[in-house]
């Protein structure tokens, strides 16, 4: 009977994802159907596999049966159509900056949207149409001689497609929103090969779902953004020392509780120098080339350890922040919303860098454990007037933090995992003793750990996101990538 039972898991298992041999049969029949502007490519040293597999940290990388590089949404409509019938594990890919390991990577059929880069300005419409496999840096750079731009990542190396289903933070969010807030419509393939374009009027319930809705109802191969005017900006990385910490969290606490100039922006991190002391990275943003007095005066009156602050483009300012990790470097990210960043909150975080900084090293001598602390404008979450998938809540103003948790031996992953997780339970703890109860709050599904759940991202708008989803994806084609499913 045992054995009998084995077989029976065995068959289900393979019903929905072949064998190697299969998989294989699925490249090939990919390579048939697509046309000569796309092209497939096998793991036979290839330097296009290896950059269609690549991703931000190691963790993330699986080596797939083939990859796919499709040039036109007609290819994407093939390949997903094949991907449905013979019920393949897939990914999507844009940048590759995702750090839970299976959402943009698989060991089937992964498909890298390289070759969807264009980026068109319509100066009559006002609005932009970026292809979803575009970086976030080039972006900007091409559209920085137009006088204008698309607001989305913040740092380097992030791609548009994952950044803009997941919600996206950006650096004019004070005055424009999040980036799901921009977009007037999506060029979407639809998982049973449809090719449409979405927009609030054609189609309201699908338009709200694809705002923060992540990868459940098709592949989209191109977003179409509102613009902006954009011209010098003012801002960069400052670094202070361990002395400076304190005089950091005060400063940092009255700019959250108090700031009232739109333009201003920071995104503030915790980490421990070589020696073992915290230290504070402050990335500050202005849109405009100088900002007026007393906007950042008290950051910049501490005494710091390196600035490179000035006047610049805003891809200078998206290049000053440091992301490159030294290879084989694994990692993930996790995180959680705050009503405030208050002096208790900001520094009950630096004392979680001080704590689980020695701990994780002791596990892996490479370890790191960072946090990044963002805040608002408080009207930032005013800017839509249409519901969105993600956040699900808008009613008060809310802020993200990032744990960010690197290393390098892959026997540890588990064991990383869980520290994130107490150290996020301990600061809920902190926090609903600062009189916020954090609990009710969206987590950003961009920066989320895997074992958070969709029912924390996507809180009371999960039932009408299932709704949607059994309507237009009944087969579960969706199912077979990974991501935050509904």
């Amino acid at each position: 009977m045992a054995s009998w039972k084995k077989i029976g898991i065995a068959l289900a298992l393979s019903s929905v994802f072949p064998a190697t041999q299969a998989l294989s049969e699925v490249c090939t029949e990919i390579q048939r159907a697509i046309s000569h502007a796309s092209a497939v490519y096998s793991p036979s040293g290839s330097g296009n596999y290896t950059a269609d597999n690549a991703h931000w940290v190691a963790s993330s990388i699986e080596e797939s049966a083939c990859t796919v590089e499709p040039a036109t949404a007609a290819d994407v409509s093939a390949i997903i159509k094949i991907i449905g019938k013979t019920k393949t594990p897939f990914a999507v890919k844009s940048g590759g900056h995702a750090t839970n390991p299976g959402y943009s990577s698989t060991t089937g059929v992964q498909i890298a949207m390289t070759r969807f880069n264009a980026v068109k300005y319509d100066k009559k419409s006002g609005t932009v149409a970026i292809g979803a496999g575009q970086i976030w840096d080039d972006v900007y750079a091409k559209l920085e001689p137009l006088g204008v731009v698309a607001p989305g990542g913040r740092v380097p190396g992030v791609g548009v497609g994952g950044f803009t289903l997941g919600g996206g933070y950006n650096w004019l969010s004070n005055q424009v929103g999040l980036t799901v807030d921009i977009v007037v419509s999506y060029e979407l393939v639809k998982p049973n090969g449809d090719i449409v374009t979405v927009t609030q009027t054609s189609s309201p319930d699908l338009f709200f779902a694809l705002k923060g809705g992540y990868n459940n109802f098709g592949i989209v191969t191109q977003f179409t953004y509102k613009a902006f005017p954009i011209d010098k900006v003012w801002g960069g990385l400052i670094a202070y020392g361990a002395a400076q910490t304190a005089e950091f969290n005060t400063a940092f606490a009255n700019f959250a509780a108090n700031a009232a100039d739109p333009k201003a922006a920071l995104v503030s991190g915790y980490a421990l120098d070589a020696t073992g002391a915290p230290i504070v990275g402050n990335i500050m943003f202005y849109d405009g080339p100088t900002p007026p007095p007393g906007v950042f005066d008290a950051f910049l009156k501490i005494k710091n350890i390196s600035s490179d602050i000035g006047t610049r483009t805003l891809s200078s300012l998206v290049a000053s922040a440091p992301q490159t990790l030294p290879a084989g470097t694994r990692g993930y990210f996790n995180t959680m919303s705050f009503f405030e960043y208050t002096d208790a909150i900001a520094t009950a975080i630096l004392n979680e860098t001080t704590f689980w900084g020695p701990v994780v090293a002791k596990y892996d001598p490479s370890a790191l454990a960072g946090y990044h602390m963002e805040t608002f404008y408080k009207s930032f979450l005013t800017h839509n007037t249409t519901a969105t998938a993600w956040p699900f809540y808008r009613s008060k103003k809310f802020v993200p933090l990032q744990m960010q948790f690197t290393w390098n031996n892959p026997k540890v992953d588990k064991i990383m995992q869980g520290f994130m997780e107490q150290s996020a339970a301990h600061l809920t703890v902190v926090a609903n003793r600062d009189g916020q109860p954090i609990q009710q709050l969206p987590l950003y599904p961009n920066y989320g750990l895997f074992s958070n759940g969709a029912e924390r991202v996507y809180g009371s708008n999960l039932p009408r996101l299932k709704a949607i989803k059994g309507q237009v994806d009944p087969q579960n084609v969706m199912g077979l990538a990974g991501g935050w499913k509904v």
